[in-house]
């Protein structure tokens, strides 16, 4: 078991020692200062997955079926050892236990975020992804009630590229690769004060869905 695509055994050279260092610390901020939960994931390279399924429907963005997910909590030492087992994986955060996701196209995302900060209104970590999303963190819960609450704000409709990612789901953590097309970066970072209690949906979801509704900007 483990990676099989020539450009990810690389990570197995002689930098391995000092990718697996980053990596790990990471990992540890994650598990140990944000309280989130970490599933060592699969890599792509040139199109294809480090699963070694030739039909995979989520190439490098997937869990690693035989690596356990390092728990809340978990030690630098905890993680090290978990993350010596499979070092190159890419970070996967579970959704749907200390936050659901909100996901819309990166361009909504990011003026959706400018007018919410002028607002004041309350935001947890904001991620953008390279294939353009940009993903909100928000508390549990939204997934299941994203319909009801687009309804009575009147959205329901509207067709928005606006979408909510709950249990089941994982969002590749920054700075980890997400499908071989880049990294995934902050736009806002997790801070204590909101990134084991992210704010609640309908909070935000206003704002986004305007956002969502207007036509992109042109630069």
């Amino acid at each position: 078991m483990g990676f099989t695509i020539g450009g990810i055994l690389e990570m197995r050279t002689g930098s391995r020692r000092r990718g697996r260092t980053a990596e790990c610390t990471a990992v540890a901020e994650y598990t140990g200062l944000w309280g989130w939960a970490v599933a060592p994931g699969a890599r792509a390279a040139a199109g294809r997955c480090s699963c070694g399924r030739t039909d995979c429907s989520s190439p490098g963005a997937h869990p690693l079926e035989f690596a356990p997910e390092v728990p809340a909590g978990a030690t630098l030492d905890a993680v090290a050892d978990a993350w010596a087992q499979v070092p190159g994986a890419s970070m996967l955060l579970p959704v749907g236990r200390t936050f659901d996701v909100l996901d819309v196209a990166e361009a909504a995302g990011r003026r959706a975020l400018v007018r919410m900060e002028r607002m004041g209104l309350p935001l947890g970590p904001v991620a953008v992804t390279p294939a353009g999303r940009a993903q909100f963190f928000v508390a549990p819960g939204a997934a299941t009630e994203l319909p009801q609450l687009l309804y009575r704000m009147g959205w329901d409709d509207a067709g928005l590229d606006l979408r909510a990612l709950g249990p089941g789901c994982h969002v590749t953590a920054p700075p980890s690769d997400e499908g071989g097309l880049g990294p995934v970066r902050w736009l806002r970072p997790p801070v204590l004060d909101t990134a084991a209690a992210p704010p609640q949906a309908r909070l935000l979801l206003g704002t986004l869905a305007y956002s969502c509704h207007r036509a992109p900007l042109r630069g």
